[in-house]
């Protein structure tokens, strides 16, 4: 690699004879200054005091005599300003902190700018005016109150600076301003100092009106790090601020020029590689480590991964190779992407959301499920997070209340402070959490966890933050309206990582990269839209006022990125760029107008090499599961037949063996869940129940109009009883389960309506209701027993026939129940209805002697039509004959699941 940027600083001075211990540096980040003395250090013979290193803020906060304020305070007291302003109507904080932070940001460039707020504003009121949508001459009260805080704005912000004046805090912008005014004082202080000025690039009004100060006093050197190949092309983004200060400044007309740099048409490689998806790229950057490594290419110490998207951070760490022993991150994770942020979250919703009835049981089971409830419940004598989840699950509460809570009295403890009485006010429930931090801090002591214990103690620093400033907003009633305020202050504190920034692999954002050199550079994410960030309009001045007052626009915004950009590679030996070819709509574009520049440049066109990294993936014909029956799955099998075959589990068989395999051999059912709608099984469930109880008195009789009339009235609290049954904790009363309820009395009714109906011309006689039934069978080749088992819903006597009849509340059609090709019948799911039917006509002729019947289905869905009879070649009567034949395919069916030979293949469903 070239001699870093920082070095070369030094030779100057040491070339003009000037001491670096002598002078006071100001750079553009305080983590430059630490590589700054580093290379201080390393040219010293004798010991020395270092010089004094500031960051341009601390500069500026030096000049202006003032502090800088905390975000979060800045909006308090923007905030109490919009309070006291003449508004006939104000906006609640949580409303506040949506326009809030726009606001406090374009009073922070305006500011920094130096543009008299009293112009811009009242410029910004008028435009305002103009472009109000109400087209009526009288002005509605609601364009009234929208342009009232426009005309309001400079009085705001009059308030809101003499307030922080007072105070001797601010934001950046007016601690900018101030500097200015104050930089005759200063200056004449601090004449005999000499500033050195290093690696800046885009510098507002104020900050270069700062620098030009000292410059013409004499007193101030500047170093720019930019190469002749940005500051001689007259349009290249890269040297465009830099480019503006030589022509304008008159410094540069009249005593120094820019010296620039020439080391970016050098030879290097350069490889740029798309890969798809963000988390590919960070794979492919733990693959290209290693390499590397392995290779003994590159000095780790000299080598940076530069994340242009920053929530990459944690996937990115998951991929550096085990192999590199010492990674430092210089680049804080916002709390708000933390699993802990999602703990406190959740447990907010769970809080905020409380009805009469309880606590609903998805945000209890949305909280009971974090990782971190899951630490807290395995310290209690009774894991309450697994215990009350499952307890959920199996009586299908929809709330919680603190009459069940009482139940787990092992845990009462903790869940007092988890569920407390409803409507805790914002300030209870930040106690509530300040506690369960203290908890889970005791938790993550005992083993010693430092990375858990740094994010509890800054979400505990938080807590007591905002608890501080619920004191002033006594107008935040609400929990809900804590939400935003919550939210914001995780989103601006970070969770800083301490490491060593001279040794090992580094990993940094595009900023913290700013006036340093690594030989090795790779980029992730260079996209459009992430790199540079393009047309985010975060600000209420449209971009004509912008560039009517010299403000930067997102045109400025992106010449920065693209001087970060170059600035990092210019130096370095070898450069890997990484691109998304496959961004989603919220991650950016396609890939950057940065990659297609180098593309295109005939300078570097030599050095470059452009693919596309694409996943090694074999493509192999898709091959259907198959289970050789060993000894144990045969085993399993005779005992599964031994017990008994039900018609489901053949049909299950049928439809695909895997199936039959999963759910009938090793009891594999669906994960039991609260059901908020109605499953079909348990709408089914209902249905069948209900009919049983309402025909059980008639059993053994001779069905009559008056006797099933009978029945009718008693359809509504016998259906009442079977949901309460089924699904505890439901309420019929309201909502959807009140529609539910309504169709199956609807059902019922229909059902009664049409059994009268049939007993005009017919004679029933009722048999049997849900009465389970089994038969052995004997089946050749089989050296041990096999049983049937089945339940018919319904056996009855019409005109002295007997008539098996199931009940089905899924849709059926009458080609279900009717075959012409008996071999479809084991092989062909649709036929399932048939099989089942058949079924119960042997159970029930196996029990009773041969004789003639029928069997049919009534289909709830479609009871108009009547009775489905099972017919074969239109023939109704399943007779003696009929069986024999199902019989004969029923074992082909049976030796088949039976036989070790035929494995157990998967069907396409």
């Amino acid at each position: 690699m070239h001699q870093s940027f920082l070095e070369h600083v030094l030779d100057r001075l040491q070339e003009k004879d000037i001491n670096p211990s002598q002078c006071t540096f100001v750079l553009p980040s305080k983590r430059s200054g630490t590589f700054l003395k580093k290379f201080i250090s390393q040219r010293l013979q004798q010991n020395t005091f270092a010089p004094k290193i500031f960051s341009i803020q601390d500069f500026i906060a030096d000049i202006s005599g003032m502090d800088k304020a905390p975000n979060l305070e800045l909006l308090l007291t923007l905030f109490e300003s919009y309070q006291k302003s003449n508004l006939e109507e104000h906006d609640d904080f949580p409303t506040f902190m949506k326009w809030g932070q726009v606001l406090l940001q374009d009073f922070d460039e305006i500011d920094g700018y130096l543009i008299p707020p009293k112009d811009i504003l009242n410029y910004l009121s008028a435009i305002k005016e103009l472009n109000h949508w109400s087209l009526q001459k009288e002005k509605t009260e609601l364009v009234k109150n929208y342009l009232q805080l426009w005309n309001n704005l400079e009085s705001l912000y009059n308030g809101f600076t003499k307030t922080l004046l007072k105070q001797k805090r601010g934001y950046q912008g007016l601690m900018s301003r101030m500097a200015v005014d104050n930089l005759e004082v200063y200056g004449s202080l601090n004449k005999n100092n000499l500033f050195v000025f290093v690696g800046f690039n885009a510098l507002n009004n104020a900050e270069s009106n700062i620098v030009q100060y000292f410059l013409e006093q004499g007193n101030g050197l500047i170093f720019w790090d930019i190469d002749t190949h940005f500051l001689n092309d007259p349009i290249h983004d890269a040297g465009l601020f830099i480019r503006k200060y030589q022509r304008e400044w008159p410094y540069y007309k009249n005593k120094g020029a820019i010296e620039p740099q020439d080391h970016f048409i050098a030879s290097k490689r350069i490889e740029i590689t798309g890969v798809p998806k963000s988390i590919s790229q960070t794979k492919y950057v733990g693959q290209l480590l290693q390499n590397l490594n392995d290779r003994k290419e590159i000095d780790l110490a000299k080598t940076a991964v530069v994340l242009a998207d920053e929530t990459l951070l944690t996937p990115m760490l998951k991929g550096v190779p085990a192999a590199i022993e010492s990674t430092n991150i210089t680049m804080g994770l916002p709390l708000d992407k933390t699993v802990l942020h999602s703990f406190y979250l959740s447990f907010l919703d769970l809080s905020s959301i409380v009805s009469e009835r309880g606590w609903l049981y998805k945000n209890v089971l949305e909280f009971l499920s974090n990782p971190y409830t899951s630490v807290l419940s395995k310290d209690q004598p009774l894991d309450f997070a697994k215990v009350i989840s499952n307890d959920i699950k199996l009586n299908n509460w929809l709330y919680l209340d603190s009459k069940t809570l009482s139940n787990y009295a092992d845990a009462s403890e903790i869940l007092k402070i988890i569920f407390p009485r409803t409507n805790i006010s914002p300030s209870q429930w930040v106690d509530c959490c300040l506690l369960l931090t203290l908890r889970l801090k005791a938790l993550f002591q005992k083993e010693g966890n430092a990375l858990e214990l740094e994010q509890l103690y800054r979400f505990y620093t938080l807590f007591n933050q905002l608890k501080q400033h619920l004191g002033k907003l006594g107008h935040i009633k609400e929990l809900r309206s804590i939400k935003s305020l919550f939210r914001q202050l995780a989103n601006m504190e970070n969770l800083d990582f301490v490491g060593e920034p001279l040794t090992g692999l580094q990993i940094m954002g595009m900023l913290e990269s700013r006036n340093l050199d690594y030989e090795t550079v790779i980029i992730t994410s260079v996209n459009e839209g992430i790199l540079p960030s393009g047309k985010s309009n975060n600000s209420f001045i449209p971009f004509d006022v912008k560039r009517d007052y010299g403000l930067p626009t997102y045109k400025e915004k992106d010449a920065i990125y693209t001087y970060h950009f170059y600035r990092l590679i210019q130096r370095a030996k070898n450069v890997f760029i990484i691109y998304n070819t496959e961004p989603d709509v919220l991650e950016g574009g396609e890939k950057s107008r940065l990659v297609s520049q180098l593309l295109t440049d005939k300078d570097v066109a030599p050095f470059v090499t452009h693919t596309i990294s694409t996943p090694q993936t074999q493509i192999t014909a898709e091959t259907l599961l198959q289970i050789t029956k060993g000894e144990q799955l045969h085993r399993d099998i005779v005992v599964f037949a031994e017990n008994g075959f039900s018609p489901t589990s053949l049909t299950n068989y049928i439809r695909n063996p895997i199936d039959f395999y999963t759910r009938n051999i090793l009891k594999i059912n669906d994960v039991e869940e609260v059901e908020e709608n109605i499953a079909a099984n348990t709408f089914g469930t209902i249905v069948h129940d209900s009919l049983e109880d309402l025909y059980q008195p008639l059993l053994g009789q001779v069905l009559t109009k008056e006797n099933v009339s009978a029945v009718k009235p008693q359809i509504a609290q016998t259906v009442q009883r079977h949901f309460n049954k089924n699904l505890s904790g439901v309420d019929v009363s309201k909502g959807k389960y009140l529609l539910v309820y309504n169709v199956i009395v609807k059902y019922l009714e229909n059902f009664i309506g049409l059994e009268l109906q049939q007993l005009q011309r017919h004679e029933v006689k009722l048999l049997a209701l849900e009465e389970r039934y089994e038969c052995q069978l004997d089946i050749p080749g089989l050296d041990f027993p096999i049983k049937l088992k089945g339940t018919l819903d319904r056996v009855d006597q019409v005109d002295g026939i007997i008539r098996v009849v199931d009940y089905k509340t899924g849709k059926v059609e009458p080609k279900n129940v009717k075959i012409t090709d008996w071999g479809e019948l084991i092989t062909n799911y649709d036929k399932s209805k048939a099989f089942q039917l058949l079924c119960y006509a042997l159970l029930y002729n196996k029990k009773h002697g041969e004789q003639s019947l029928h069997a049919g289905i009534y289909s709830f869905k479609n009871l108009g039509q009547g009775f489905f009879p099972f017919s074969e070649d239109k023939n109704p009567l399943i007779d003696a004959k009929v069986l024999e034949t199902f019989n004969s395919y029923l074992e082909q069916l049976i030796k088949e699941i039976c036989s070790t030979q035929i494995p157990l293949t998967e069907k396409p469903v």
